[in-house]
């Protein structure tokens, strides 16, 4: 065990592997909104009483930001501007489905879940990340 904890104790790693693994599925992400567009968040802002012009903050948190993380420039606005995006994703697509579960027994939300406690993690940790000291 002892030969297993020395061989994983590298926290710099890790911070730097979520971040990059965080942002290169966000990207994926932002790369089908370039290709497909944002017509479907303007029509769920606009049924919430929002600007549609807000779609565009899309770009922002799944495209920017991501590439932000991967070249590590300013890593916490980064960071942060992915978590907002999870939010108003959460809220506004996924609002009604906070207590659903699929049929595999796992909880719906999980991977938007899983994507704004990354952001804030890599938000709180970006100390850790690669060459800080």
């Amino acid at each position: 065990m002892k030969v297993l904890n020395a061989l994983f104790d590298h926290p710099r790693a890790g911070v730097l592997l979520l971040r990059w693994t965080l942002a290169l599925l966000m990207v994926l992400h932002g790369w089908a909104k370039v290709t497909g567009g944002v017509g479907g968040i303007e029509g769920m802002l606009v049924a919430k009483g929002l600007p549609s012009f807000l779609a565009y903050g899309v770009y922002l948190g799944e495209l920017i930001a991501p590439i932000m993380l991967l070249v590590g420039f300013w890593v916490v606005p980064a960071a942060l501007l992915i978590a907002i995006n999870m939010v108003f994703a959460l809220v506004l697509a996924h609002a009604g489905h906070f207590t659903d579960f699929t049929s595999s027994g796992g909880w719906r939300l999980e991977l938007q879940a899983f994507f704004l406690v990354s952001a804030l993690v890599v938000a709180f940790t970006h100390r850790l990340g690669p060459n800080k000291g």
